[in-house]
């Protein structure tokens, strides 16, 4: 896995909401994907590239449900939240214009489920151009086998599928322009 350009990367975690990380999920929990997903937030900051975070909400409703709320302490200050109201983050959210105004043309994607809010969204990323990374452990499904389809089928063919630890991103320069 190359070295992606901070200037032109942006993460985005899919639906990291109490409700969806508390579900019987496979293959590994959803305790073990925000805690990735953590890392490599903390990757992304400290590298000063953008973290955006995606919700759903449900239309048609008064009220969503309990646990609608992204997972405390995962967004820290000024980073943007997007609200979906379909299982997809680009369609009506201004996702994309978010995107572009960071000069991001690589996406790094996490998030709940692997094969619905994270696939539907990366599919669209793709169409739209943008260069597609998968964190694979930062991702789970309901089941494993939705997971595997993805991450050993369709996400290949969109882009690179690694595990966190191999997502780097170039060290910013120094104000005396030393790395």
């Amino acid at each position: 896995m190359p070295t992606l350009d901070t200037g032109r990367t942006a993460l985005v975690l899919v639906d990291l909401m109490e409700r969806i990380v508390a579900l019987p999920l496979a293959p590994r929990p959803g305790t073990d994907v925000l805690a990735a997903a953590a890392r490599l937030a903390d990757t992304f900051r400290a590298a000063g590239a953008p973290v955006v975070h995606i919700r759903v909400e449900r239309p048609n409703v008064e009220a969503q449900p309990p646990g609608s709320d992204l997972v405390p302490d995962l967004v820290r200050d000024g980073e943007p939240v997007v609200v979906k109201r379909t299982i997809g983050g680009f369609q009506d959210t201004g996702l994309h214009e978010l995107l572009t105004g960071f000069g991001a043309t690589t996406l790094v994607f996490g998030g709940i489920a692997t094969n619905l809010g994270v696939e539907s969204t990366a599919r669209a990323a793709g169409d739209l151009g943008y260069d597609l990374v998968f964190a694979e452990d930062a991702m789970s499904a309901l089941t494993a086998d939705e997971h595997r389809a993805s991450v050993d089928l369709d996400f290949p063919r969109l882009g690179t599928v690694a595990p966190v630890a191999a997502i780097t991103l170039e060290t910013p320069a120094a104000p005396d322009g030393r790395a």
